[in-house]
């Protein structure tokens, strides 16, 4: 600003007037009667100043990459603001400026469009994966369904949906109705597979809870019997494997109710078991007493003589009667064993003496033995001749047969 409120771009005059120079011409933007003419121009250039400000402001916006339709709106109104601002400064640099931000706004814009266009086709693709995801869930058998995981994945789905739809990019109405019918479609059909399922099993398990309430009923019928229910119990258990599933509680409660039938069978069956292990505690030292007395017939050689002592020992042994039930196997094992070791001597003598199988051997071996003669004579005679290849045939033969005569041998 120079003296009497004059600058390079705007005057004062005598009244208190305000003039700009602008586009070569002076123009008045105003008056400030009660100031001096140096606040007078100060106040208008903070107008330019406020001006300016606004189109700095709009650049950066511009290359922030802000919506070109606010910016084109804002180049506009900055336009016709700047045709006659009311402000003293370099206007014309600034119309400058704003008309340069014109090509931004449309590059801006194209980019914006191709951002707008991939940022739709990936709504597009997202909105179809959820959709195929949602029709999956339709497909499957609903027998095989894990319902509780099923209801769970639609649900997330369903969230997506109303995120995607809230949050992303506007979908063509077309576009938007026919993706929405496709998993309104799924949707309804796994609504309808849940409830056709659950309403099978609800059957499925009400069956299976009257079949284990009469199987309960029946097993503590039993309990009058004692240990001669037993056997019927284990037929309705039998029973109860197959008879399905009831729910988990309703399964559990009826279990109980059946096991404890069962366990005043076995109770019973307890009792007599103890009282037979105390009667029988006595035949089982006798028993042992005569596994003991046994013993030697394991390594006995006189078939004759062992066979007489174990006809002796069985007689006896069944003559005892019962054992204890947790011992009888045990016993019962030892015997079989030395009942075995006796039968094999018997066996082993049958074998050697048998006077057919000692034929045929001694036929069979006279055979062999003159095979193996005349093999060996013809093996001399093909050495002889050198001829190799009926030496290596000969006595492959040769071989298998003295093979043959040590079998019978034995």
């Amino acid at each position: 600003m120079t003296d009497n409120g004059v600058t390079q771009w705007g005057r004062v005059d005598e009244t208190g007037t305000v003039f700009v120079t602008d586009r070569g011409t002076e123009r008045a933007v105003g008056q400030y009667p009660d100031g001096s003419p140096e606040e007078a121009l100060a106040y208008f250039t903070r107008k330019y100043a406020e001006l300016e400000g606004q189109v700095r402001l709009l650049e950066q916006r511009a290359r922030g990459g802000a919506p070109a339709a606010d910016v084109a709106k804002t180049v506009t109104s900055l336009t016709e603001a700047l045709e006659s601002a009311a402000a003293v400064g370099d206007l014309e640099a600034l119309r400058t400026r704003v008309s340069a931000l014109t090509v931004a706004v449309e590059k801006l814009t194209e980019e914006q469009k191709a951002e707008a266009a991939a940022a739709l086709e990936a709504a597009l693709v997202e909105r179809t994966q959820i959709v195929v995801a949602a029709e999956a869930l339709a497909a499957k058998d609903p027998q095989s369904v894990q319902w509780k995981q099923a209801t769970a994945e639609l649900d997330a789905l369903f969230s997506r949906w109303k995120e995607h739809q809230q949050t992303g990019p506007r979908v063509p109405k077309k576009q938007a109705d026919e993706l929405w019918k496709r998993f309104r479609a799924a949707r309804t059909t796994v609504e309808t597979h849940r409830r056709a399922f659950f309403a099978a099993l609800d059957a499925e398990h009400k069956d299976a809870r009257q079949r284990k309430q009469d199987l309960v009923a029946r097993a503590e019928a039993l309990a009058s019997q004692g240990t001669a229910g037993i056997p019927a119990y284990r037929r309705l258990l039998d029973e109860w494997k197959q008879a399905g599933r009831a729910g988990k509680k309703v399964d559990d409660a009826l279990w109980d109710s059946f096991k404890a039938a069962g366990d005043v069978l076995y109770a019973a069956k307890a009792e007599v078991d103890a009282r037979e292990n105390e009667e029988f505690a006595g035949n089982l030292e006798a028993k042992l007493a005569i596994l003991e007395e046994a013993k030697p017939l394991l390594t006995a050689t006189d078939r004759v003589a062992a066979r007489n002592t174990l006809t002796n020992i069985q007689k006896r042994w069944d003559a005892i009667g019962k054992v204890p039930r947790d011992q009888m196997k045990s016993v019962e094992d030892r015997l079989r064993a030395i009942e075995t070791a006796v039968r094999k001597l018997e066996d082993d003598h049958w074998n050697t003496s048998n006077p057919e199988k000692k034929a045929r051997s001694e036929g069979l071996a006279a055979q062999l033995e003159s095979a193996i003669a005349g093999l060996e004579a013809d093996l001399a005679a093909a050495r002889a001749a050198k001829d190799e290849a009926k030496v290596a045939e000969l006595t492959e033969a040769l071989e298998a047969r003295r093979a043959w005569l040590a079998a019978v041998d034995a």
